[in-house]
């Protein structure tokens, strides 16, 4: 994500499922890859608690990645995947799932597929975001999965292999036709939720600036947690909230049977209007581990698991044609 934290993705988990991620610890477990040569069975949206379409991927191993990687990972056979859930977990990337103890979730489920290809056992190692960072330059951890945005102050210490776009969008009634495709214009006059401190705030105050000089305006209202914009929303006090697009899914995903369905009214990328963010595999610059994981990737996008993965947590609208090793991140001056 962002420097600046997703705060309302965080307040989503933190409602749901901080009990259960409490017991935890922090160690998430591991998955079983099968020997060069074989397949993986990687059981998709397990124990999500309704979070994502469960569906089993099989993926097998591909020689010709498995032999890039670095001789040390290779040899072992354990991919160490950094995660930065704690304490509370955020669904759908990444939270316990219904047994109290498995880490389920969208990111985990990724690594566990590049594992597959790679021929690995996958160990999870989750931590708060910030020991996420400290697991990789100690080499505690290889990889981490866990919605880091590519940035340009990032890549003086680490390498990216991206993997999905890094999208905000609008969360509106499902009984609402208002849309958003991009133009600024269309918010004016409307009453509008986000979380303060976030990088779609200060997006969104950008926009208001520009209509302001126009003469228009919007209305910017804040709630404690996610809880709150739900009822806000229900209750028509707003109408639409502007958050990280994973956590919207997980809130349309999380309604659809309810009597106040929700649904996406637009995504807008949380770089701005004059980049695409990325999010992607992290790994400690010049390790010779990120052309191998991007490769990985990208066979998965070229053999279809990708798109089931993507589908099965409701994150199609963040879908990338391919898996690029550092591409142009979020600018340094970009604070």
């Amino acid at each position: 994500m962002p420097l600046t934290r997703r705060r309302a993705l965080a307040a989503a988990a933190a409602t749901a499922f901080l009990t259960a991620l409490s017991a935890c610890g922090g160690s998430g477990g591991d998955t079983a890859a099968a020997a060069a040569g074989g397949t993986t069975a990687v059981n998709v949206g397990a124990l999500s608690n309704g979070a994502a379409k469960e569906v089993t991927i099989n993926v097998p191993v591909v020689d010709a990645i498995r032999a890039g990687l670095p001789p040390q990972i290779r040899d072992a056979g354990v991919l160490n995947v950094g995660l930065g859930l704690l304490p509370a977990g955020s669904p759908p990337l990444g939270f316990v799932g219904t047994d109290d103890k498995t880490l389920t979730g969208s990111e985990p489920d990724l690594a566990r597929l590049v594992g597959g290809v790679l021929g690995l056992k996958v160990q999870l190692n989750n931590a708060t975001w910030e020991n996420l960072f400290v697991g990789i330059d100690s080499g505690r951890t290889d990889v981490g999965f866990s919605n880091i945005t590519d940035t340009e102050q990032r890549k003086l210490k680490y390498d990216f292999a991206t993997y999905r776009k890094d999208n905000l969008a609008f969360e509106t009634l499902a009984t609402s036709n208002w849309a958003f495709t991009g133009d600024y214009q269309a918010l004016a006059g409307r009453k509008i939720s986000v979380s303060a401190g976030t990088n779609q705030e200060k997006i969104l105050l950008e926009w208001r600036a520009k209509l302001q000089a126009h003469g228009k305006d919007f209305a910017v209202e804040y709630y404690p947690d996610t809880n709150a914009v739900q009822l806000a929303l229900e209750s028509g006090q707003i109408d639409t909230y502007l958050g990280p697009n994973p956590g919207v899914a997980y809130q349309v995903a999380q309604s659809a049977d309810s009597p106040n369905p929700k649904r996406s009214a637009g995504t807008f990328s949380g770089a701005g209007e004059s980049l695409q963010g990325l999010i992607a595999a992290t790994t400690k610059k010049d390790s010779g581990l990120v052309k191998p994981v991007a490769d990985a990737i990208n066979y998965l996008i070229q053999n279809g698991q990708y798109q089931q993965w993507l589908t099965a947590w409701n994150l199609g609208n963040e879908a990338v044609q391919t898996s690029e090793v550092n591409p142009p991140g979020l600018p340094i001056t970009n604070t």
